[in-house]
C-alpha cells in the first residue's frame, strides 16, 4: 500500500469499538432478543415435532444388512456404537429446528436449543407428533425452513435498521425475505457443488493411503480459512446496503480481500466469544428453570454479536470507500491497497 498516499485518512475502524458499540446496541434495545428468546423457549416448552417412526425402520434395516458384511468384532463394536448414537439423535430430533439459523445458514435464529435438542422441561417431557408419512415430511420441511428464511429476514432487518439506524438500511421487509431465500438457495447449491467432489476425493484417497486423505483434509482445512471471513459477511451487504443476493458476495469478498487481517480478527473473536459461552448457557439441565438464563444470555449475546457485525462491516465499507477515492483523486490504482 502507498501510505504517504493515505496519512490524511482516519485509521479503519477498530474490532473492540465495532463490538462495544453492538452491546450497547443491544443493551439499548433488549426487545432485539425477542426472536431467539421465542424460538428457543418453544423448542425447549413446546411440543415436538419427530421423525423417528417414519425413519426408524428404514435406518434399521439399513443397519442389519450392514451388520450381515461385517466378520471383525471390532467392526460390529463399532457399528453398533455408530447405531446407538444414531438411535439417540434420531430420538431426540424435534423437526422444528428446522427454524434455526443451524439450519438456514447464512440468515436466520441463532437458537441454543437447536444444538442440544433438549427432550425434557420442567414440566415433563415434551410432547411428541410423530411425522407419519414422506410426503407429510417434505411438507413440514418446506414450510418449515420456509419460515425460518422470513423470520431469519426480518431479524437481520430487525437488528441491522436498529443499529446503523433505519434510514441508513434501504431495504424493504418483502424484498429483505426475497434476497434471504434466495441467498439461502445459492449457499445451498454452493455447498453440494463442493462437499460432493471433497467428500469423493476423500473416500478414494481413504482407500488408496489413509495418510493421504488426512493430507488432504488438513489441506482444505488451510484453504478454508481464507473463506470464512467473506462467508461470515456475505449477508450484510443485502441489510445494511441494500444489495442483491449476487452483488452482496461479491461486495464481501472484495471487502475481506483489503481487509482480511483485521476482519478476519474480528469473526475469529465473534466466533470464540459464541462458542465459548454456548458452554456457559448450556450448564443447566433442560429440566431446570435455570435454563431460562441460558436462553436468554445466549439471545443477548447472539444479538448483539449481530449488531456488531453490522457496525464493522458499514464502518469498513465506508473506510474503504475513503481510500479508494483518496488513491484515485492522488492517481494511485485501487489494487495497490
Amino acid at each position: 500500500m502507498h501510505a504517504q498516499k493515505l496519512e490524511t485518512l482516519p485509521p479503519p475502524p477498530g474490532v473492540i469499538g465495532s463490538l462495544k458499540a453492538g452491546f450497547d446496541v443491544v443493551s439499548s434495545h433488549v426487545m432485539l432478543i425477542l426472536m431467539p428468546l421465542a424460538l428457543d423457549l418453544f423448542l425447549w416448552l413446546g411440543p415436538r415435532l419427530g421423525v423417528n417412526d417414519l425413519v426408524g425402520p428404514l435406518y434399521k434395516t439399513l443397519f442389519e444388512q450392514a451388520r450381515r458384511g461385517l466378520a471383525s468384532p471390532e467392526d460390529l463394536k463399532r457399528l453398533v456404537q455408530f447405531q446407538d448414537v444414531l438411535t439417540e439423535l434420531l430420538q431426540r430430533f424435534n423437526l422444528v429446528s428446522l427454524l434455526s439459523r443451524l439450519q438456514t445458514f447464512p440468515v436466520g435464529l441463532s437458537s441454543l436449543l437447536a444444538k442440544t435438542l433438549p427432550v425434557d422441561s420442567p414440566m415433563g417431557t415434551q410432547n411428541v407428533s410423530q411425522v407419519s408419512s414422506l410426503l407429510g415430511l417434505m411438507g413440514y420441511m418446506f414450510l418449515l425452513i420456509l419460515a425460518g428464511w422470513i423470520v431469519g429476514g426480518l431479524y437481520f432487518r430487525w437488528v441491522s435498521g436498529t443499529t446503523l439506524a433505519q434510514k441508513e438500511v434501504d431495504i424493504s421487509p418483502f424484498r429483505a425475505i426475497v434476497q434471504t431465500a434466495m441467498l439461502s438457495v445459492i449457499w445451498l447449491v454452493a455447498l453440494i457443488m463442493v462437499s460432493l467432489p471433497i467428500m469423493l476425493l476423500v473416500t478414494v484417497l481413504t482407500f488408496i493411503n489413509p495418510a493421504l486423505a488426512s493430507g488432504a483434509l488438513f489441506l482444505m482445512l488451510l484453504i478454508s480459512f481464507w473463506v470464512i471471513v467473506p462467508l461470515f459477511f456475505i449477508p450484510h451487504g443485502i441489510f445494511v446496503r441494500g444489495q442483491n443476493a449476487f452483488y452482496s458476495i461479491y461486495t464481501s469478498f472484495r471487502m475481506a480481500r483489503f481487509t482480511l487481517p483485521t476482519s478476519g480478527m474480528f469473526v475469529f473473536i465473534t466466533f470464540v466469544l459464541s462458542t465459548g459461552l454456548n458452554y456457559l448457557w448450556s450448564v443447566p439441565s433442560s429440566d431446570s428453570w435455570m435454563t431460562i438464563v441460558g436462553i436468554a444470555g445466549h439471545a443477548f449475546i447472539t444479538t448483539a454479536l449481530l449488531a456488531a457485525s453490522f457496525v464493522y462491516y458499514h464502518d469498513m465499507n465506508v473506510w474503504l470507500q475513503m481510500v479508494f477515492e483518496e488513491l484515485q483523486k492522488k492517481g494511485a490504482p485501487a489494487r495497490s491497497i
